[in-house]
């Protein structure tokens, strides 16, 4: 007989907005928590992931490639977490495990839908909720990157666009440009992050800015936003140019409002360049791969890790307002303490 040994918070989704969400759109509740079932563990979260693209689940967007949330139902998202009880034989308690139940401080998932980490890989456990496998897979697999080729990556300075700048100039990029939402972020990008040059989004025309940034053009554009970057960027792509397509916070940002998508596609046709959608759920096959490289990377010290931590549940719904309001510099996760 399933037995409840313990209570735990957890963040609804309490109405559907209508734009972006607000405060009184989330509900923080205590539910009680059984025990595991068989073929089960029961997880004590420890850091959830942040993540733009939730705003498409809690806003129901049509045709976004994840279920939308349920009113009244817990919101979920990447987090990672120790198991406190198994019914399984192949993930043991004490375990340190990956999942999409975050949002709750304590999670019960099917055994085979949890991946077990290594502990000691990282010095903090919400290493492995960085966007890191995310840029990437768009940089080899989906745009392809040779040695020397400029590449362009928009929203550079959030947790997507941050590393896959770094990444880029890693695997032989030979000039990486950053756009970003202000000053302060293009000085960071440049100064901390190592782009060679980037300018702010906000300063029209945009097109311009795009020449200027990247003179000889663009070979690769690595798109976390959509509108109307993703249209300059394809007049200042070369021949033969790839863009990755990742993102849509340009879209988010709007509460969900269509942007008005890539425009005019006959220089697509004339520079015959390629536009690919991705997601990275569809390549963890490369999880081990990038995290080989990743723990070099930052044990040498050529990849920074910019993380912001957020301490509580109860204050996801604020800071994930916040991250798509552009606050951030980097990844943002929530600690969960009680």
């Amino acid at each position: 007989m399933t037995t409840v040994t313990r209570t735990s918070r957890a963040i609804q989704l309490a109405a559907r907005p209508n734009g972006l969400p607000a405060l009184p759109d989330f509900r923080l509740i205590e539910e009680a928590v059984p025990d595991p079932a068989p073929g089960q563990v029961l997880i004590r979260n420890l850091y959830m992931s942040l993540d733009p693209g939730m705003l498409m689940q809690i806003g129901g967007y049509p045709e976004i490639p994840m279920p939308a949330f349920a009113i009244g139902e817990v919101i979920s998202g990447g987090a990672i977490g120790e198991v406190v009880a198994s019914a399984d034989q192949h993930v043991p308690e004490g375990a340190l495990v990956l999942h999409q139940h975050g949002w709750r401080e304590y999670a019960i998932a099917d055994a085979d839908s949890v991946r077990v980490v290594d502990a000691q890989a990282y010095p903090s456990p919400s290493t492995y909720l960085g966007f890191g496998l995310v840029a990437y897979v768009g940089l080899t697999v989906v745009a392809g990157l040779r040695e020397g080729e400029t590449v362009l990556v928009s929203s550079a300075a959030g947790a997507t666009g941050s590393l896959a700048g770094q990444l880029a100039r890693l695997l032989g990029a030979g000039r990486v440009v950053g756009s970003v939402g202000s000053p302060r972020k293009a000085r960071y990008v440049i100064d901390e992050l190592g782009f060679d040059t980037a300018f702010d989004y906000h300063d029209q025309p945009l097109s311009d800015q795009f020449r200027a940034a990247a003179p000889e053009g663009v070979d690769v554009y690595f798109d976390n936003v959509g509108g109307a970057q993703l249209r300059a960027a394809i007049e200042t792509m070369n021949v033969g140019g790839r863009i990755a397509l990742c993102g849509a916070l340009a879209r988010q940002r709007a509460g969900g409002t269509p942007d008005g998508g890539p425009g005019d596609l006959l220089p697509v046709i004339a520079k015959r360049i390629t536009l690919r959608g991705f997601t990275a759920l569809d390549h963890l096959d490369l999880a081990p791969e990038f995290g080989r490289r990743l723990r070099q990377w930052l044990a040498e010290g050529s990849l920074r890790h910019a993380e912001n931590v957020v301490d509580g549940l109860e204050n996801a719904p604020q800071a994930l307002l916040d991250l798509v309001r552009g606050r951030y510099t980097g990844k943002v996760v929530v600690r969960l303490t009680r």
